[in-house]
């Protein structure tokens, strides 16, 4: 289920831990973001969530660069911060309108992004920015990692 937040969030993770990155409103701009995002997990120890984080940033971001609408000019925004040990990635953009799951045709294309974010994501939603826009967010918890047949899963996190 998605929630909407009131206000934009900013400042830093729990533990200082945050990575911003403004994009040209371009699909190549996901391909540099996943990079970017890539980077960022392997710092804080989260690789555990790779999969599942890369594909919720390519769903929210590709929805902003399609849809948001506005002037070429204007830029969309990623933040990606550790929280309590787990991510929180942020798409800022300047369009107001929120986001709806669609409910698309069988034989459609596309429509099924945010179906995707709420099927991999633990939980996500949208908020109002300071400032023309919106900005989408999901959240993803740590995943335990089996290190070897047989052994309790480890949770991959970095702690300090």
């Amino acid at each position: 289920m998605a929630h909407v937040e009131q206000g934009e969030q900013s400042g830093q993770g729990a533990q200082g831990d945050e990575v911003v990155r403004r994009w040209k409103r371009h699909p190549q701009a996901v391909r540099l973001a996943r990079a970017e995002l890539r980077t960022a997990l392997a710092g804080w120890g989260l690789g555990a969530i790779e999969g599942d984080a890369l594909l919720v940033l390519s769903e929210l971001l590709t929805n902003s660069v399609r849809h948001a609408g506005g002037s070429s000019w204007r830029e969309v925004e990623t933040r990606f911060l550790l929280r309590d040990g787990g991510l929180r990635v942020e798409v800022h953009d300047a369009s107001p309108r929120p986001p709806r799951p669609g409910a698309p045709r069988w034989e459609a294309e596309g429509g099924r992004g945010l179906l995707v974010v709420a099927a991999v994501a633990d939980d996500w939603g949208c908020g109002d920015r300071n400032g023309p826009g919106k900005y989408v967010w999901a959240e993803l918890a740590p995943r335990p990692a089996v290190d070897e047949p047989g052994r309790k899963p480890v949770v991959e996190a970095r702690h300090g």
